[in-house]
This record gives structure tokens, sequence and C-alpha cells, in this order.
């Protein structure tokens, strides 16, 4: 019996000392939570009960540069919902009763904006207030959805200055990437093309905060403090908001005129308009054009997908800023090239028959006036747009083997970026040896730069492209005798109460074209003999003011022609230079010029009605 007792004596002392350690260990554990780690568990649980979002600050407004709005912000009402309710069913079958969204749109939203967890997802943008007001008035039908205060971009002129001003969408994966974007996170609302992105450092606010307690379920309880968001500073544009106008009802009517003159196929195109003294872009427009008001709160796959097909000719692009063959508008680089070299003189007589053999019987080329121009002078040339007045000179440049025609283009602006304040601009091309050798690398055979090429060069044709823009800044420079400017359409940028945030936009003189004076005032006769003698005479018949400028009809490999006509006014002390170009728009004396004289009639203050002009040229 003792041993017995000893044994379960044993027992419980062991047990006894189990139970020590345990409560010792407990203990111990209790004092280290309380005693020890009390603080930074107090702060995790406060952080549990405390939940900071970001408030989105409005966007500043853009003006035209007399201050007249071309973007604004007008209030709305959004429809939101947690990310916790997306597993409601009747709630989201409600909602898309309610709003018009399907489920599956509600869902994407949801689930596609990657923000802050607790933040709700916008479902509808600009609801209207039969909705929300239904929602407010049925709050049980609809737990958790929250109404939001919105600043809704909007557009006072509907699409004009579309490919201007831009349009703002959601931060994409890749986008939140770019050094450009290092603050911002997934869900913010930017700028994405135009000068929507271009200032967006400009036109993005600071943005508020809201701190919130929140449930154990995650749900805001209250708002414990709240710091306002700080609207973005509004930009002032060099654009005229009525010479825009007129400008993209010029090019509207040029994109007919050339449909009823049977180009079937002219359906775009594009038209910039710039003073030649400072390199203000007075407006620039692009055809076809989309809608801004389209992107608002996230565009339709259908939108999408319409402005992306070759069916639509691509609304997206702006024209103005992508590279074609300038056909004849690119003869004043040749002129000068001829003059500056000492190929070609001034006072010179060329003979064109229509048939022009330079190269050899094998290789003849046709001037457009295939009956010929007989004997030509230099400026007539010019005038004329005599094809193998340029041939000639193309041929001589040739002969020299000194590539001046590609060096002279390059002064010219040609192949090189004009530094525009808008993304998306390209830098054309001036084709030479070194080019050819490279673009031809896999068919070593056709690698050679021969004569044709130069003198296809010579008239605008061949591998040589130019933006529309390049075509008024040089023209601008030959316009003002030979200063680049910096193109830009930012005029300042203003506080929201309308002051001055910073010093106005100063113009910038790239460089001076480095021509003889006397050379220029050569080139300048000629282009404006262009109105009054030459292929344009007709589009500026009886029209009071003096122009000069240029003709072009470029021909494209399985497309119909491209009409351009740049022209500047007034000839005696130039102010603008408008170009025109219409891809597949056929000849630019009938097509294009009328529409520069249209614009240019607007900025002097002219009647502006489109006149009927009967081909003269190429």
């Amino acid at each position: 019996m003792a041993s017995f007792k000893d044994d379960l004596s044993g027992r419980f002392a062991a047990l006894g000392i189990i139970i020590f350690v345990v409560l010792g260990v407990l203990f111990s554990r209790l004092w280290f939570l309380q005693v020890l780690a009390g603080e930074q568990y107090a702060e995790l649980a406060e952080g549990n009960r405390i939940r900071e979002i970001s408030l989105e600050a409005p966007r500043g407004a853009i003006v035209d540069r007399n201050g007249a709005s071309l973007v604004k912000n007008r209030p709305g009402l959004a429809v939101a919902l947690p990310p916790t309710a997306i597993t409601d069913k009747p709630l989201i079958s409600r909602l898309s009763a309610l709003l018009g969204v399907s489920p599956q749109e509600i869902a994407q939203q949801v689930n596609e904006k990657r923000a802050d967890p607790l933040k709700a997802r916008i479902i509808k943008h600009d609801a209207g207030i039969r909705a929300v007001s239904y929602i407010k008035e049925h709050r049980e039908l609809f737990p958790g959805v929250e109404i939001e205060s919105e600043a809704i971009r909007d557009y006072p002129n509907g699409t004009l200055a579309a490919h201007v001003l831009g349009y703002i969408g959601e931060i994409s994966d890749r986008e939140i990437l770019l050094p450009d974007f290092k603050d911002y996170a997934l869900g913010d609302i930017i700028g994405k093309t135009g000068v929507e992105r271009q200032y967006e450092d400009v036109l993005q606010g600071v943005k508020g905060t809201r701190r919130l307690e929140v449930n154990a379920s995650g749900r805001p309880l209250r708002v414990l403090k709240q710091e306002d968001p700080v609207q973005g500073r509004n930009l002032m544009l060099t654009i005229e908001t009525s010479i825009q106008a007129a400008t993209e009802k010029a090019l509207d009517q040029a994109l007919a005129s050339a449909r009823d003159q049977e180009m079937s196929n002219a359906f775009a195109g594009a038209a910039v308009v710039m003073n030649v003294t400072n390199g203000e872009i007075v407006a620039l427009a692009s055809r076809p054009i989309f809608d801004p008001r389209k992107f608002l709160g996230g565009i339709s796959k259908r939108d999408w997908k319409r402005l992306n097909r070759k069916k639509s000719y691509y609304p997206l692009n702006n024209r103005a800023l992508l590279s074609y063959a300038p056909g004849s508008t690119f003869k004043p680089v040749t002129a000068v090239a001829g003059l500056e070299t000492g190929v070609a003189s001034s006072t010179e007589d060329f003979y064109c028959p229509g048939k022009w053999t330079g190269m050899g019987d094998d290789w003849p080329k046709y001037c457009w006036n295939r009956s010929g121009h007989g004997g030509i002078g230099f400026v007539s040339g010019i005038a004329e747009s005599c094809d193998t007045v340029f041939y000639e000179i193309g041929l001589r440049l040739y002969r020299r083997r000194l590539e001046e025609l590609q060096a002279w283009a390059r002064r010219f602006g040609v192949g090189a970026k004009s530094g525009i304040d808008l993304p998306g601009e390209v830098r054309g091309r001036v084709p030479d040896i070194a080019w050819k050798k490279a673009f031809n690398a896999k068919t070593p055979q056709y690698a050679q730069w021969m004569p044709g090429d130069t003198v296809n060069m010579a008239i605008g044709q061949g591998d040589v492209l130019m933006t529309p823009l390049q075509l008024a800044n040089m023209y601008a420079a030959i316009a003002n005798g030979g200063t680049f400017f910096k193109p830009h359409v930012m005029r300042a940028v203003m506080t929201p109460d309308g002051r001055l945030a910073a010093e106005k936009y100063e113009p910038v003189a790239v460089r001076r074209l480095k021509a003889s004076r006397e050379h220029l005032r050569v080139l300048q006769e000629g282009l404006r003999q262009v109105t009054t003698d030459g292929t344009a005479r007709s589009a500026f018949e009886d029209f009071s003011l003096e122009v000069s400028g240029k003709t072009g009809t470029a021909e494209v490999a399985g497309k119909d022609d491209f009409a351009w006509f740049v022209g500047y006014a007034p000839s005696s002390s130039p102010k603008y230079v408008a170009v025109v170009m219409i891809e597949q728009g056929g000849h630019g004396g009938s097509v294009a010029a009328p529409a520069v004289r249209s614009i240019l009639a607007a900025l002097h203050g002219l009647p502006t009605d489109m006149v009927e002009a009967h081909d003269e040229s190429r």
C-alpha cells in the first residue's frame, strides 16, 4: 500500500510540476504581450481599426489663348461598390437593372481596379439624379453602396481639337512602371494622349486623404479626419477656338470635295496653322476625329475596337504628326539646294518637253504636264511646279556625289522632330546611301543608291517622308526669312482661380537657315507666283489677301494620290502659315488649296466660303 501511495504522490507531483510550467509559460506570454509588446500590438490593433484612403483631385481646366473653355470639370455623382459586396448576387442584380450596367461589367470594374482593397470601386460615373435618388431612398436594398461626388471632364465644344486635347483614362500596368508615374497608384486617372498626357504634371492635382474607422469586417463606421484634395493647375493653350473650328470645317469640306471629285477613299487628313513669328500653333486638326467623352469612366470594348480598326481609318492617330510623301511641297528644298551649291541659277532657262530623259532613254520620267512647259525659268519652274526643272537639279546634285540634297533637307528640318509639346510626333525620313543600304540589308541587290533615288527625292517622291507639322515649320522659316521656332501649344500655366502660376511661354528660336537672303527671296517670289500665275491660281482667284504657297500631289504605292497645299500670308509681311493634307484626296491645287484659302480667310476676318478650284497641276 505504501508503495502505491508513494507512486501516486509522485504522479501528483509530476502533474503539479507540469501545471506549474504551463501556468508559468502562459503568465510569461501574457506578461510579454501586455508589458513588453503591448505598445506594438496596440498599434496593430489601431491599424486594423483605422483605414486611410486617398481622394482623387480634380484635374486642371484647359482654355484657349483667349481664356475660352476647351476642357473643364462639372460636378457629377458616381455609384461605388466596396469589394466586399461583390459576392452579394441580389445586390449586383438590382444595381445592374438600375444603372444599365451588366453584372459582368460591374464585376470587371470591381476586380480589375487593383487599388486600395478598402476603397469602393466606381461602377457608374455620372450616374444621374434619378438613379442616385432611388438608391438613397431605398438604402435597405443597396447595403454598402456609396454615392460619391466627382469632377467629370466636360468638353463644351464637343470633339473640337480632340487630337490636341487628348483623352484621359485609368493608368495601366505598363504605365505605372514608368518613371513619370512613380508616385501613382493603380486605379488613378491620367492623361493618355494630347496635352492631357504632355502636361500631366500640370493638370494632375494633389490627392486628399480620408481616415476611416472600420469594424471587424472592414466596413467603414465613421470618418475620423479628412484632408481635401487640391485641384490641378489650369493650362492655357495657343489654340484659338474660332480658328480651330474654321480649320476643322475647312478640312471636312476638303475631304467632301475630294470625294465629290471621285476620290472615293478620301476620309483622312490633317491641317496645321502656325504663327510664323513665334512658333505658336493656332490650330491643329486631324481626321477622322474621336470623341474624348467616350473615354470617361472607361471606354467600352466596342468603341475601342471601332477606334482601332483599319475600316475606321484609325481615328486616334494624330495625322498632323505622322509622316507622308510630301510631293511637290518638298521642291523648295531642292530649289535652295540647287542655288546654294551652284548647280542651278535663278536666271537659268530650262526646257520641259513633258518627257525627261536625263538619265537615259531607258529611264524616262514625265512632268505632270505631259504636253510640257516648253522654255521655263527657275522662278516659273517653282510657280508651275515643273517636274522637269527639279529632275534636272536633282540629277546635277547626284553627280556631285556629296549628298547635298540630303544635307539641305536636314537643314530644313526634314528627318528630325520639331520638338512640339505633343506626344506622338515622328521624325519623318531623309533617305540617303546609308539608309538605303541598311533598309535593304537582306536584299543587297537593291541597296545601291541610284541616280533615280536623288531625282525622285528632288520632287518629294521616292523615300522622303515629312509630317504636316514639319512642312508648316519649314514654310514658316521660309516666310520669316530663315528662323526656325520650336512649335508649341502651351501658352501659360494658370492657378485654378485664373492667376499666372508661372511665366508665360517664351518663343524659342531653334536655329537659322544658312542660306543666302537672295536665294530665299528668289524662293519666296516663286511661291508668291504659285497663287497668282501658277498651280494654285484657280484656288486664290479674286482673293483679297496676297498668299504665297505650294501645291503638292504625292504618289503613294497602292493608294490614290495624296493632296497637299502649304500657304502663308500676307506674302509681304507673313504672320500665319497653314498646311492641309488629304490622304488619297487627289490633286493639291483643287482639293487642299481651297481649304487653306478658307483657313487664311478666317485668320484675317474674310469670308470663309470654300471656292471651287479646277485642277491646275500636281
